[in-house]
């Protein structure tokens, strides 16, 4: 019997570790707002909202406030007292005023071309997509991955370009680096196939000399030693 109760708390602890939250964001003309990033408790939980606004993110049911965050919209924030749906309306006001938001993911090391470094502790503006966020799982070409993703990175067509570089060479494109080796394309690379990429510019980029005057692409794939 004692085993028994045991066991159903165990199974009702498991089941309510998640809770999942469903909702939208809108402007004050309740127009869906696309690419509002959800927070939890002022960390990034990497759901973005879609065309519609619409959201759906599983949290843990201790969770003090759900928010959403926007660059040009402002954000919003709310007490999380375990409603499973949320409607945020951005009005254009910070109520996250100086909030920049968390990643889970700040201990992860990130290559750097010449080691790696622990992603909260870079000193220097180094831009990183994780390959393995559920908001890339939609892409179907590695072009549309990065497009968006890096602030001074333009993509047209599977042509990239990083501004804010002084080139040498007559060529303007980036050198391309697939798991430590220099090469002419990735065109044949699908985004299911990528761990993480890492744009270098400026000094980041001098360990390549002259090969990476024009910035540096850096492609880890999965199942890579390196």
């Amino acid at each position: 019997m004692i085993a028994l109760v045991v066991s159903s708390q165990a199974q009702g602890q498991k089941k309510a570790k998640l809770i999942t939250v469903t909702g939208t964001v809108k402007d004050t003309t309740l127009f869906p707002v696309a690419g509002a990033l959800i927070v939890v408790d002022g960390q990034e939980t990497g759901e973005i909202t879609g065309n519609q606004g619409n959201f759906r993110v599983k949290i843990r049911p201790d969770a003090a406030t759900v928010g959403a965050y926007t660059v040009n919209l402002g954000s919003a924030l709310t007490l999380f007292e375990g409603q499973s749906e949320i409607t945020f309306v951005l009005d254009g006001t910070e109520a996250l005023k100086n909030f920049k938001p968390e990643s889970a993911d700040d201990d992860m090391d990130i290559q750097i071309g010449y080691g790696t470094v622990k992603k909260k502790n870079l000193t220097t503006h180094v831009g990183y997509i994780d390959g393995q966020d559920n908001a890339n799982s939609s892409y179907t070409n590695i072009y549309d991955m990065i497009r968006g993703k890096v602030p001074g990175v333009q993509v047209t067509g599977n042509k990239i370009t990083i501004r804010g570089v002084s080139s040498i060479n007559l060529s303007s494109d980036p050198l391309l680096v697939v798991d430590g080796i220099v090469v002419n394309s990735i065109d044949n690379i699908s985004p299911r196939q990528v761990k993480s990429i890492t744009v270098l510019k400026g000094s980041d980029s001098a360990i390549y000399g002259s090969r990476g005057a024009n910035g540096v692409i850096m492609i880890t794939l999965l199942g890579s030693e390196r």
